[in-house]
């Protein structure tokens, strides 16, 4: 391990038990002990990873950021589907391993589920105690050290929330990974909030404005480019659902982008670059990793499936780290305009 570890900021996407893959890149960094974080951004899966990394770090250190990590994957296992009330019929029904329509059933129990969590006021959700008991809230809000985001969207205003560690609470991170047809909205305060991969997934900007460091790893779960159009309405669904969850993403890239074209150009005058930051972006993409899942499996919570995904995830940091570690503070590893905005005509 590095005596002068390097800082870097990360941000964690969301994608339910596709989650477990950014466990995975995150055991792999905390294995390699080169890097320590300024600030993380979650968003779903993404905020729960985040929120148990920093819990361990602040309780016991690297080792025990792994453990709790682990410890919250098996605890999801053992739970069943806490990203679904869904079932495991309904799951592989949309896997596409069905005979003839929506069975009446499987719709019954969906809508059962959505209405015994709404008339518990919002209470019910398989991960509430699960987290309650493996996460020192309190810890967390009390630690110094990394600063830690959290991704809600607002329904009333559609603006995006971003908890920021003294505020985070059990509810916040409930409302991070609130997926409104599965849970009613989570109340925070006199608000609501559903999943915060609507609005910010992961949300960048509070790392840029409230760290120090440049460098942002952004460890995607939903694919960005899939080859292929889809023809079949599950297909056309599953696309539909990974566009929705990288839109902001993307949006802020942009954003990104244009600041980064503005200081390379020298468009500013010299007493105005100051005000600016150059951000050196890094990327743990989930295309080729994840290429052969359908989203419908984000709802596929066996332990097998779970470490295969965490194996993936350790590999692709594994990969990550031995071609762009040295990268780490002297440039980005990634192009932003090439990779992501191909078509974008700045």
């Amino acid at each position: 391990m590095s005596r002068d570890p390097k800082m870097i900021n990360l941000a964690l996407q969301g994608g339910g038990a596709h989650g477990a893959f950014g466990w995975g890149v995150l055991d792999a960094l905390l294995e390699d002990g080169r890097l320590d974080f300024d600030g993380i951004s979650g968003t779903s899966a993404g905020s729960m990873n985040a929120v148990l990394l920093v819990d361990g770090m602040a309780e016991g250190g690297r080792e025990r950021a792994r453990e709790k990590l682990h410890e919250f994957w098996y605890g999801v296992s053992r739970t069943g589907s806490p990203f679904s009330t869904f079932g495991q019929q309904t799951a592989d029904w949309l896997a596409g391993n069905h005979h003839g329509g929506w069975p009446l059933q499987e719709w019954t129990k969906m809508w059962a589920g959505w209405w015994n969590a709404s008339a518990q006021g919002g209470k019910y959700n398989p991960l509430r105690d699960l987290l309650a008991a493996q996460v020192d809230f309190e810890r967390v809000r009390c630690c110094a050290g990394t600063k830690l985001f959290v991704a809600a969207t607002d329904v009333n205003s559609g603006n995006v929330r971003v908890f920021q560690k003294q505020d985070i609470t059990l509810d916040a991170l409930l409302a991070s990974a609130c997926l409104p047809y599965l849970y009613p909205a989570v109340e925070i305060e006199g608000r609501h909030y559903w999943d915060g991969g609507y609005m910010g997934n992961p949300a960048l900007f509070p790392l840029f404005y409230q760290t120090d460091t440049r460098d942002i790893l952004i460890v995607h779960i939903n694919p960005i480019r899939r080859p292929g159009v889809p023809t079949q309405p599950q297909e056309v669904m599953e696309r539909l659902n990974e566009i929705t969850f990288n839109a902001s993403l993307l949006r802020e890239f942009r954003a990104i982008a244009f600041v980064q074209k503005l200081l390379d150009e020298d468009w500013l005058r010299p007493e105005y670059r100051d005000r600016l930051k150059y951000l050196l972006m890094h990327s743990i993409r989930a295309d080729d990793a994840l290429a052969d899942l359908s989203s419908s499996t984000k709802l596929v919570t066996h332990w097998n499936f779970l470490v295969m995904l965490k194996e993936r995830g350790r590999t692709a940091a594994q990969a990550w780290l031995a071609n762009h570690f040295k990268d780490v503070g002297k440039r980005g590893s990634v192009d932003i305009r090439r990779e992501f905005l191909s078509d974008d005509p700045l």
